[in-house]
């Protein structure tokens, strides 16, 4: 096969949506949250090949070269990422991800120390890292990195249930800071964080608060994670960090150590097929501060927006990173376009909007928006439509040279 259809698969994390996703897929929303859908080969959720029932992983691992073309085959020994969509209503954990080496040393150890792999206490579900890119599908809010320690200073000298902290800042930089709140004990974390959130909640249910200021996010993450119990420490995070509103067809990646957390919108996500997740906060489930502090990259971070390469005669629109796991790129057709491609290795395309016929040799596969096509390595195809359509495309840019 050079061209073929997969399914993907709908994880309900609580933070989701419950119509993007499904309208998307042409289903009929529940009203259960709909917060991704993955597109891959990862053990835990992969595609189902929509002919034969076959999952992805499997058949990638009975014909690895085949499928993956040797020299990706030969340097990952599987496919080396993973395509979402995401519908961020609730706010997601502060999060960080390990480097390669990390990620390798802290799964070997947990499994040495019979860690289950189900267990709720469990950092590194796998030995992979994930470095992350991000295409805003609309406008879409994340935290991304620590503020530059002027922009940081400034916030610290103007909240001031929090002006107490700045001679910390000043004197033992972003990591004393951050590990200070982080190890604090809970009844400390309380009297800090309360005042500030009667003072910030008023407003904010007033609809005064914008959402490029924290206290509108301080305020959002009270009413999700911390009404019944003790506050939340990544509140504090939401000042520390940097507040971005990525556009329509805006990307930004996020490597190892990077503290970042998806406030809220719908974007497209390419990763290195991991699910590995250090926790800051913003979340009810475990939380390894001592594991986290290891990783965390403590220093200031300037938000970089990627606005893409156009290729192909501005048909495609390539969103590159330091990743060598991956690449992702727009692909928009009208009528009186095609696009032509020798597929350098295995490559995933979502429909996002229209109809769209591939075409590899004789085999020939329309799809429709929200299906999902399957290319395998070098083949060599065509895409066509008969109005507009745009697909996303995930492929592996790696190359020895």
């Amino acid at each position: 096969m050079s061209l073929f259809k997969i399914v993907g698969v709908v994880q309900d994390y609580a933070w989701g949506g419950t119509s993007f996703i499904p309208k998307l897929l042409g289903q009929t929303p529940t009203g259960d949250p709909y917060a991704e859908y993955w597109m891959g080969a990862h053990d835990k959720a992969p595609s189902v090949v929509t002919d034969n029932g076959k999952r992805l992983n499997e058949l990638i691992t009975a014909n690895p070269t085949e499928m993956l073309g040797s020299l990706v085959a030969d340097h990952f020994g599987r496919l080396p990422f993973l395509l979402k969509v995401l519908d961020v209503s609730d706010m997601l954990s502060i999060q960080v991800h390990p480097s390669k080496f990390e990620a390798e040393k802290g799964f070997k150890q947990e499994d040495e120390l019979g860690v289950p792999l189900t267990a709720k206490n469990r950092n590194y579900k796998d030995d992979n890292h994930k470095p992350e890119l991000m295409v805003a599908l609309g406008d879409f809010w994340l935290l991304h990195g620590f503020k530059t320690l002027v922009a940081l200073k400034a916030t610290l000298s103007n909240t001031r249930e929090l002006r107490h902290l700045l001679p910390v800042l000043e004197a033992e930089g972003y990591r004393g800071l951050y590990q200070l709140v982080m190890e604090e004990d809970v009844h400390e974390t309380n009297l800090t964080l309360k005042p500030l959130i009667d003072r910030v909640l008023p407003r904010y249910k007033a609809g005064l608060l914008d959402k490029s200021h924290p206290d509108y996010w301080a305020a959002k993450a009270y009413l999700t994670f911390c009404q019944s119990g003790d506050l939340d420490k990544g509140i504090y995070s939401v000042y520390f960090f940097n507040i971005v509103k990525a556009k329509a067809g805006e990307a930004i990646f996020q490597g190892a150590g990077l503290p970042h957390a998806y406030l809220e919108g719908q974007n497209m996500e390419l990763m290195a097929n991991s699910d590995n997740v250090l926790r800051g906060g913003l979340t009810p489930k475990h939380v390894d501060v001592p594991e986290l502090l290891k990783h965390v990259n403590f220093a200031e971070t300037i938000p970089a927006i990627l606005t893409g390469e156009l290729q192909q005669n501005g048909i495609e629109r390539i969103y590159k990173s330091p990743a060598p796991d991956f690449e992702l790129s727009k692909i928009d057709l009208r009528s009186d376009s095609k696009y032509h491609m020798t597929a350098s290795t295995f490559e995933i395309m979502l429909v996002l909007s229209g109809e769209v016929t591939a075409i590899a040799q004789d085999e020939v596969v329309t799809l429709k928006r929200g299906e999902v096509l399957a290319v395998t390595a070098a083949s060599k195809y065509e895409l066509s439509t008969k109005s507009n359509v745009q697909l996303y495309k995930a492929k592996c840019p790696f190359n020895k040279g």
